[in-house]
Order: structure tokens, then sequence, then C-alpha cells
């Protein structure tokens, strides 16, 4: 399955979680409703009873899932984790930053946050949050201290698979679900507490620790029943993520040794607090419970590890597991000996080159980054200057830095834009701006703007909201200051918009789109009219590439070339209705908007990351690279 097949499978299972609560809903309100008929067969009974058990529940998981609004954070912090550092020196932290920024590169979405569960030994890590943009991912301290860097890249590459394919926001779900179904069971226990040590002498008092009795005991039945559920849904999203693991990292040999690390460690993947361990099990890379059979929400370790490897034997394992009780591995010790070698990476493409591209394949390229996009993202980490990397991770630094890519050329444009960033941010933010503006025309590739960006996103994330309001404030301002803004700067502003948006508030973006194509005929035409138009100085070519893009789109419809008297401006009205379009109908907008860019089959280095920041915009990430 490509990425749009993933997200409308992920909707499947999100409509078959929704299907599966209802019915554990109602066969905990029938268990009540039938213990309440026996001590007072009443309809009124039946009807309040019904009412508050319904409540109670609805209560319970919308109380969960808002504890959770603030997003991946949230999680993480709530199983003790410690932010790493965008500018940290410590090695092991380095080396675990290295990756996931690689890994963010090569697929197209913002550096997640990075969190360290500092006092748990096992190997284990979780990808948590509603969106990419607002997504954390977390590892314990075992899994830095004993995987090497391809160990670390295989884990780090499945979490990434969660955090494309829509899995993070059912696991969210799935937290408040079985939180809700809990309810009953935990209002029962409490009530027996109070009433084992509270007063007995009420008359009343036998019968409200029966009826506690039989609340507590429905509720854990009905959590026996919610823990399957879960399940069954972790394992299967589970074996997707392995494969999507191996197809990132070019190599099983990574993520199969993590899992034989796990498996041949004292510690294995078993997380000390337990409670929370449980309740986030569906989201960790190895089973933090020790829950086997049914209740697993993880395959067994050996079939996860022949499904990477066929061949390996039991014997083998054991021979491992005799070598790691005499010497503990160490990752870091592995790395150096090793040398670290790494096959060279094709170079950046001139500015000038074109590249040929097909449409479906370009699709397909959206969130399944292949090998050469993992190879290339690390020759991009190393082509951005060194000197741009520091602003990347400079809380003082950040703001102008994204500020200063959406800069102009013009100096009379520059100094209006200058003018606005001062006015809202001071006159120090506005000639850092301006300073960086400079450096950025010197020394920076096309193709590195992007990259930039979403090294610099974690860190621009933790400014407060009142901040990151005059920052996105500023961003409008910059871009309104002069009516000739390219499409280039335009999109970059609303993608920067955009992420930080959902970051601030990521439980109201957390969505699957349903709408179908027939339903935004006009926003389609105008993002393929000023896309057409903006690609093309002859009216005659340009009034053919968006006929080619709309015969993709919808071929059945006759819409006119009719390039909007807004420009680029006009978008504004596009992409709301475009972003909640059904997956598979993304996939076919994703295809019409390159067939409008490159309509001869060939694309610039500026087309490219114009069509990438495009796909930003509407949560279709595309890797670094694009054609064949």
């Amino acid at each position: 399955m490509n990425f749009f097949e993933h997200q409308a499978a992920a909707r499947r299972a999100s409509a078959r979680l929704v299907f599966l609560f209802v019915l554990a809903v109602i066969g905990i309100v029938a268990a009540v409703d039938f213990a309440a008929w026996l001590v007072a067969p009443s309809w009124r009974m039946l009807a309040f009873t019904s009412g508050i058990t319904l409540l109670t529940i609805l209560f319970g998981s919308l109380y969960r899932i808002a504890s959770l609004g603030g997003g991946g954070e949230a999680v993480a912090q709530q199983m003790g984790g410690t932010l790493v550092p965008a500018d940290t020196t410590d090695l092991s932290l380095r080396r675990l930053r290295n990756v996931v920024e690689e890994i963010a590169i090569a697929s197209g979405v913002p550096v997640p946050k990075l969190y360290v569960l500092e006092e748990e030994a096992g190997i284990n890590a979780f990808a948590a949050g509603f969106s990419p943009s607002d997504a954390v991912v977390a590892v314990t301290r075992g899994t830095l201290e004993r995987l090497n860097r391809d160990e670390l890249q295989g884990v780090i590459a499945h979490e990434f698979s969660h955090i494309l394919n829509g899995d993070m926001r059912l696991n969210v779900r799935l937290i408040g679900v079985l939180f809700g179904i809990l309810m009953i069971g935990l209002i029962g226990r409490k009530v027996l507490e109070y009433g084992r040590f509270g007063s007995s002498r009420n008359k009343n008092a036998g019968a409200l620790l029966v009826a506690a009795l039989v609340a507590m005991v429905i509720g854990y039945v009905g959590l026996f029943f919610g823990r399957l559920i879960k399940a069954g849904v972790s394992r299967s999203r589970e074996r997707l993520a392995d494969a999507s693991a191996v197809q990132f990292t070019r190599q099983t040999a990574g993520l199969a040794g993590a899992l034989k690390k796990i498996a041949g460690v004292g510690e294995g993947s078993r997380l000390s607090h337990r409670g929370d361990a449980e309740e986030v099990s569906h989201m960790l890379f190895g089973d933090g419970v020790g829950f086997s059979s049914l209740f697993a929400t993880h395959p067994p370790l050996l079939e996860r590890i022949r499904a990477l490897e066929p061949g390996f034997r039991d014997e083998q394992l054991e021979r491992l597991r005799a070598e790691w009780r005499a010497v503990p591995p160490d990752g870091l010790q592995e790395d150096l000996a090793s040398g670290l070698a790494e096959a060279g990476a094709k170079p950046l493409p001139d500015a000038r080159e074109q590249m040929r591209v097909s449409p479906p394949r370009v699709a397909a390229q959206v969130a399944t980054p292949a090998s050469d996009d993992y190879r290339r993202a690390d020759a991009i980490v190393d082509a951005v200057p060194e000197a741009l990397r520091d602003l990347a991770r400079d809380r003082e630094a950040v703001m102008p830095l994204l500020l200063a890519l959406l800069l102009a050329e013009a100096d009379d444009v520059l100094d209006a834009q200058r003018k606005v960033i001062a006015a809202r941010l001071g006159e120090v933010a506005a000639d850092h701006a301006l300073r960086i503006h400079q450096q950025l025309t010197a020394d920076l590739h096309p193709a590195l703007r992007l990259p930039l960006a979403a090294l610099a996103f974690p860190v621009l994330r933790l400014r407060p909201r009142p901040q990151l309001e005059q920052f996105l404030d500023a961003v409008q301002a910059v871009i309104d200051a002069d009516g000739e803004v390219s499409l280039f700067e335009y999109c970059l502003a609303r993608l920067l918009n955009v992420q930080v948006r959902e970051s601030l508030d990521p439980g109201r973006y957390a969505r699957f789109g349903r709408r179908k194509p027939g339903t935004v005929r006009n926003e389609f035409a105008t993002l393929l009219a000023v896309v057409a138009q903006a690609g093309h100085a002859d009216p005659a070519r340009a009034r053919l590439a968006y006929l080619t893009g709309l015969q993709r789109v919808l071929p059945r419809d006759h819409l006119a070339y009719a390039p909007p008297a807004a420009g680029v401006l006009a978008l504004d009205a596009v992409w709301e209705p475009l972003d909640a379009l059904d997956p598979l109908a993304k996939q076919a907008m994703v295809e019409a908007v390159t067939d409008a860019i490159s309509s001869d089959g060939r694309i610039s280095v500026a087309e490219a990351e114009l069509l990438r920041t495009i796909c930003g915009v509407l949560h279709c990430p595309l890797p670094p690279m694009l054609g064949e």
C-alpha cells in the first residue's frame, strides 16, 4: 500500500474501533441494567442506570482525550520523558538527534520533538501526537545505550511509520476509549475502598457495597474486551511499521538487530512504570508490559525477527543471550568499532537541472521514502552550512531565520518587509532577518530551504504561544508587504502557518478527510490555474498545463482556464476544502498538481520544491528529491 491507501486503511480502522467501542458500551450498559433489574425491576430504574452508565463512560473518554489535547508532549511527559535540547553536546543524544533529523528530512515532515525516558533501562520507544506537526518521538535510556546507529535507525524509522500512516491519532483515541470503559470499574473500586475503611453503621451500606462490587466486576469485564480490541488493532499496525522501517532504511539488519537485543538482554523492552506502560502499550516499539497471547499488543519477537531474517533460529538467539549476559551490548562502542561506514549519497542536483517525473510516481513517493532518500537526507543535512544549522538550533535566532526564507530580492520590497517585521517583533529581529537573508542568498541551495525549515521547527515550537502568534502575524505581514509574492514564498508561509497552528492546538486539526473531488471542483480549478500560470509565462502553455492537470482529477468536467485576479492570494480559500479530501482523492490531487507543474514530464529544482511545499500544506509530505 502507498501513503494514501495507508491513510484510508487507518480511517477504516478508526471506524471499526468506534463500532467495537459502541458494542462494548452497549454490553456494559446491558450488564448494569440487568443487575439493576434484579435489585429493582422498574423501567424508570433501567432508564436511570442506562443514563448514568452512558454519561460515566462518555465523560471518562472525553476527559482522558482532553487531557492529551497537548499532543505528543502530554504523553511523553506523562511517561516521565526529558526533552532533548536541539543544541545538545551529549554524544548519545547527538546521535539520536542526527538520526531523527535525517529521517524527518527524508520523509518530508517537520523534525519532531525528542524525549528520553532516563529511568528506563529496557529497549523501547514510541511516537505520539495527533499530526506530524505536533509529533514527539521518545526513546528509553536503554535504547540509547544498547543499540548501535543502524539499530537506532531501524527503531526510529519504525516510529516514523506510525507518524506518517496516521497511527498516532488512532493510538490517542484508543487511550481515551479504554479509560472510558474502565471508569465504571474504577468508580466501583473506589466505593469499595471507601466502604471498607469508612463507617459500616449505615443501613444502606451493604446494598451500596454490593452495587459497587457489581460495577467493578462489570467495568473490568468491559476492560477485558477493550484490551482485546486494542491488542488486535495494535498487532496489525506493528507488522506494517516493521515493513515500512525496512523499506525506509534500505536494510533489515538494523531493525532485526534491535529486536534481537530486546529478546537477548535481561531488561528486554519492559518499562518500570507498569501502570503508565499498560495505557500506552499499543504505542511502544516493543512490549513494555509483558502481556501475551490475545492481550499482546505486539507480534512475538521471534516472529518479527524471522519476518526480517527468515533463517534466524532459536539456537542463534540463545548464543546471543549468553554472549550479552557476559558482556552487555554497548551501542556507541559498536559504532566506533564499525567505523560508521556509509555508502555515498547522490549529490544535490544543479539548481538549473531538469528531472524527469511522472504523476503516479510522485504520488507513490508521498510519505514513502526509498533507500536513496535516506542517503540523500544525510547529504542534505551535511550540505546545509554549519552556521545556518546553528541558527536553526538557536532559540533566539529561529524566528528571524524562518522569516529570512520569505524575504524578497528587490531592495524596495526588502525595506517594506523589514518594517513590518520590526513593527511586530522589534528592530533587532528585523535586522537579524535581513542579515540571515543575505547569507541565504549567497550560500543556500534551493533544495535546502525546506530541510532548513524542518530543522528549525522543533526549536520554534519551544516559544510561548503569544510569541508564536506574533510570529505568524509577522509571516503574514511579510507576504502582504508587496503584491508580487512568488508562489513558492506564499506556499512556504502557508506551510509554516499550518505547522505552527497544528502544534499549538493539535487535537483540533486531527482528522481524516472524507470529501470527494466532485465537491471541490472550483478549488481544484483555482489551485491548478495558479500553479499553471506561475510556471508558464506563455498563456497558451499555461492553459495546456492547467487542462492536463484537470483531466487527471476531474476528467468529465469542463472548467475553463481562468487565472484568478487575486493571483496566489486566491489560494487562501482552497486549502481547507482540499485538505479535507478523502485520502484516495488526495492521491489524484497530487498527480494533478504534478501534471500542472510538469506538463512536459520534466521538473526543475525550484518547481520540485514548490510541489513539495504545496503537498506539505495539504499533509502529503514528499521526500527531498523527486524523479525516476
